[in-house]
């Protein structure tokens, strides 16, 4: 198990330290990352922690899934390497000099 876990369901309103706060009951945590919407900068409802222990994280697992904080209650699992995404718009080529039919 890895020591980096993903945090969901938080409200917009909670903040970094009161994520650091509470993972810290579970052990030594070492980076908290809240994220936001790059767009807009609002939060995104997710985040991640770092522990300094898989044994850390183990127990923050245990403790926090399901914790109500900020009146949501937390989604704590094992964060997950991030998926590879295409490049939007169904992908394919970029080519547009054969899209048109000659008409004449």
């Amino acid at each position: 198990m890895a020591s980096k876990l993903y945090v969901g369901n938080m409200s917009y309103s909670t903040t970094q330290d009161q994520i650091r706060t509470l993972f810290a009951q579970a052990g030594e945590v070492t980076e908290v990352t809240l994220i936001n919407d790059r767009d807009t900068g609002r939060p995104k409802g997710f985040g991640f922690v770092q522990m300094a222990t898989e044994e850390g994280a183990r127990e923050a697992i245990k403790r926090f899934n399901g914790q109500t904080v900020d009146s949501r209650a937390l989604t704590v699992s094992e964060a997950r390497p991030r998926e590879e995404r295409s490049g939007g718009f169904g992908g394919g080529s970029r080519d547009y000099s054969n899209n048109r039919r000659n008409r004449f």
